[in-house]
This record gives structure tokens, sequence and C-alpha cells, in this order.
């Protein structure tokens, strides 16, 4: 019988996850999650290299994903969290923002705060 062609077939039964599903994995099992243009030792874009600049300032451990690598991906993320453009930040399942938006709460001590009260280690500045 061959699988019929809505199901793909996965090796060793391995589930085949949905991109909403893989997102919402993604969101919900990393404390900070970064959807970005490139990765970060490498941006490809100047608002993603931003934020990443911003969370490496602050000494916060992230997950990167690469938009770029996956169309389903690029379109997928802004469709979760209704946002229209990359990069986007996820602080422990929540939607922070994009570039301006954290750039902003960075400069304003409004970031910090949010990981803090999140319970996300941040670099102590002397």
């Amino acid at each position: 019988m061959k699988p019929r062609a809505d199901r793909a077939a996965a090796p060793n039964g391995i589930k085949i996850m949905s991109i909403e599903q893989f997102i919402d994995n993604e969101v919900k099992n990393n404390d900070v999650v970064l959807f970005m243009k490139g990765t970060p030792q490498f941006p490809m874009c100047g608002f993603s290299g931003q934020v990443v600049q911003i969370l490496d300032h602050l000494g916060v451990a992230y997950k990167g994903l690469n938009v770029l690598e996956s169309d389903d991906l690029r379109n997928g993320i802004k469709a979760y969290s209704n946002w229209p453009t990359i990069p986007q930040l996820y602080v422990k399942g929540e939607f922070v923002g994009g570039c301006d938006i954290v750039r902003e709460m960075f400069q304003a001590g409004e970031l910090q705060d949010v990981f803090k009260e999140k319970g996300v280690a941040v670099r102590q500045v002397a």
C-alpha cells in the first residue's frame, strides 16, 4: 500500500511537524528565540544584526533561526506572530517585537527588565 499523497512518509516513525507546530515548539521550548535573516554568527541584514548585537551585549543565551533557509519558516513566523517583518524576538513564549521595538526597549532599560522578570540571565554590567 502506497502512502497517501496528503501524508508524507517519515523514516523510523518520525512525525513530520507542520511549520506552525515547528515554530510553536521552538518558541515554547527555548527561553529566548530570534527568528532572523542569517545566523547569530553571520546576520544577513542590518536589522537582524542589531538585535544580535543587543542580545550579545546583554549576554543573553538565545537560539537564532535563519528564516532565509525556508520560505515556509519565513512566511510561517509572520503568520504565527501576525507581525509582517523579520527579525522577531520571543522571550519565554511571548513575542517581544522586531528590531525597532527591541532597540527602543533596550535603550530604555525595558528589555533588561523583561529578561529579569522572566528569569532569563543577563550579564551584569559594572
